[in-house]
């Protein structure tokens, strides 16, 4: 069948006018419908939080857990109905505070579902608060005086559990979505697709460099597999390896060519550059990183168990209780 992004929507989203959500929710609708998984083969799985709302708005089966549990609920599902199509939906907080500990342990696991961890560096539901992903000295409710913490950077939380699968993308960005909603599902493994957006309420613009097409012409840099790390208006801008580190390039002045940009390999084992790139921002005059930084092929959990399940089938003595019984030694008693 053929499917159409209407095939996955259900409800009317309550969430506030301008929210990041509204825009992901949209994209992830129709990037289901590209991918032609049925609805009936589909599991949408949420915790707690504002984005965590979304199960309600698809048309598939879905599940609102409790906070930070959304991760092993996933999991359940998955090994439970290995053909089934899984999303799990976060936000930072949910994902990596109360959730952080299922969080690196389904990374470290592979287990074969599509983790989207939808990043405000706030908690919006409960008004205000700091979250794992706010910046040191951020002021919040919760912080009058700014936050004494250095927060969780996704992509390097992602990379130490192990993770095969980073990508990003910015809300506003319908394509960059898409495509990273795509390639995250067809990778066979634990896909984390984090996706900057604001809380329009609680801590507007914090992405503005990046948030306008505009903006991620000359602030971000899309990455392909394969192709020269360029960005610019034109790209005018590489980035080219300096000593351990990379720079910015501009090619044609100071003796800069194409041949001194790199070429981004989004396969390659050695995860050393994948996560410089990751970590790269615009404070510190680098553009930010989208598209799929990291996708590397590794043995999937649910798949091991099944396989050993197997395994351990075809090895043993007695397969139900009427074989169990008449395996061992019978006594009759008259």
């Amino acid at each position: 069948m053929t499917y159409t992004a209407q095939d996955y929507k259900q409800g009317t989203p309550r969430w506030c006018p301008g929210c990041g959500d509204h825009f992901f929710l949209a994209s992830l609708q129709k990037a289901m419908a590209d991918l032609g998984i049925p609805p009936h083969e589909t599991a949408v799985i949420s915790g707690i939080g504002c984005s965590s709302r979304l199960p309600y708005y698809m048309k598939t089966y879905a599940m609102q857990t409790i906070h930070g549990r959304a991760a092993a609920i996933a999991t359940g599902a998955k090994v439970a109905n290995p053909y089934l199509t899984i999303w799990q939906v976060s936000g930072d907080g949910d994902g990596l505070a109360i959730g952080g500990n299922h969080f690196i342990h389904c990374l470290r696991r592979n287990v074969d579902i599509n983790i989207i961890l939808l990043n405000n560096r706030i908690y919006g539901l409960t008004k205000g608060q700091y979250s794992p992903t706010s910046p040191r000295g951020f002021v919040s409710k919760s912080s009058p005086y700014g936050t004494v913490e250095d927060p969780f950077r996704p992509a390097e939380l992602a990379f130490g559990a192990r993770g095969n699968f980073f990508g990003r993308a910015v809300a506003t960005d319908n394509q960059g979505v898409m495509e990273l909603m795509k390639a995250g599902q067809q990778h066979k493994g634990t896909s984390v697709c984090e996706i900057l957006q604001h809380c329009v309420i609680f801590n507007d613009g914090i992405y503005d460099p990046v948030y306008s097409s505009p903006g991620r012409k000359s602030n971000a840099i899309y990455l392909k597999h394969g192709e020269k790390m360029l960005f610019g208006e034109n790209n005018e801008y590489g980035l080219a390896q300096e000593g351990f580190g990379l720079k910015v390039v501009k090619i044609g002045e100071n003796g800069a060519t194409l041949d001194d940009v790199l070429v981004h390999d989004a396969h390659a084992e050695d995860h050393t550059l994948q996560m410089k790139l990751a970590l790269m921002n615009n404070e510190q005059g680098f553009p930010v990183a989208l598209g799929i930084i990291r996708d590397v092929e590794s043995p999937t959990y649910e798949t091991c168990v099944e396989q050993q399940i197997e395994d351990v089938k075809a090895k043993a003595r007695y397969h139900n209780f009427t074989e169990l019984l008449e395996t061992n030694d019978i006594w009759e008693v008259k």
